[in-house]
């Protein structure tokens, strides 16, 4: 009897050392598939920084850097123009990319670097206490905001997709959600599409995912997947933002 279903070769047998509920697994995953599908394997490069991921090299069987908090795509910058054969893509979370690491993102987009992010938005700081993050959602209650967000003093979360949408560099920019299975199809779709720019040299990329965070949210597993339905996804809406022209034969993630 043949297998339906099996572990992706660019993910490891690690234990996850993620909390109940996490989907950085699920994300995980959706990058390694899309390795396997794509047979790049042998010439991938990620990146992950300081966060929940920083362990990131334990789960994947393909070569992996580690870098300074927010620097992951000054990283990424370097290794694909000095090797542009290999496939180069970070990984990193909100605290990370839309805090600390914001100038860096923006002026790789910006520059039109040829490598791909994932970028996880779970509305706080995950590994160093539940702090709020630059996408914490309005009234929403942190470590550090033990009221809620108040936006009159700490503004409005960031949406980083849109930002960098609105940059005149060709990008192809998305947006969506690991939180249910009929989401989870489509993440793949971005996902996959996103190292298909890569592999044709079209441009930069960025796959923003919305996360959970059971653990720092103090919720239920449960509890936190239709938290972030109900209150992250009418102000993150998922779909692409900015796509470059069509690709001959490219994969829909809308």
């Amino acid at each position: 009897m043949g297998k339906t279903f099996h572990k992706p070769e660019a993910l490891s047998s690690q234990q996850t050392h993620y909390c109940p509920g996490c989907t950085h697994g699920v994300i995980h995953r959706l990058i390694a598939e899309a390795i396997d599908e794509l047979g790049i394997r042998g010439r991938t490069v990620g990146i992950a920084p300081v966060g929940c991921a920083v362990l990131a090299y334990n789960y994947f069987t393909c070569d992996f850097q580690e870098a300074a908090h927010g620097r992951a795509p000054a990283m990424a910058t370097g290794i694909k123009r000095v090797r542009p054969d290999l496939m180069v893509f970070t990984y990193q979370g909100d605290g990370d990319l839309a805090s600390i690491g914001m100038g860096e993102i923006i002026h790789a987009a910006n520059r039109g670097e040829k490598f791909t992010t994932i970028f996880v938005n779970n509305a706080v700081y995950g590994m160093t206490g539940g702090q709020m993050a630059p996408t914490t959602m309005p009234n929403q209650r942190t470590t550090t905001s033990p009221f809620g967000r108040d936006v009159a003093d700490v503004g409005m979360p960031i949406k980083v997709a849109e930002l960098l949408a609105a940059l005149q560099t060709p990008a192809y920019i998305t947006r969506q959600t690991v939180i249910r299975p009929k989401y989870i199809v489509k993440a793949k779709k971005a996902i996959r599409r996103a190292f298909e720019y890569q592999m044709a040299g079209k441009c930069f990329s960025l796959v923003e995912v919305v996360s959970t965070c059971p653990t720092n949210w103090g919720m239920t597993p449960m509890e936190a997947v239709n938290w972030s339905e109900n209150t992250m996804l009418p102000y993150y809406p998922l779909g692409d933002v900015k796509t470059p022209e069509p690709m001959s034969g490219g994969t829909d993630a809308k």
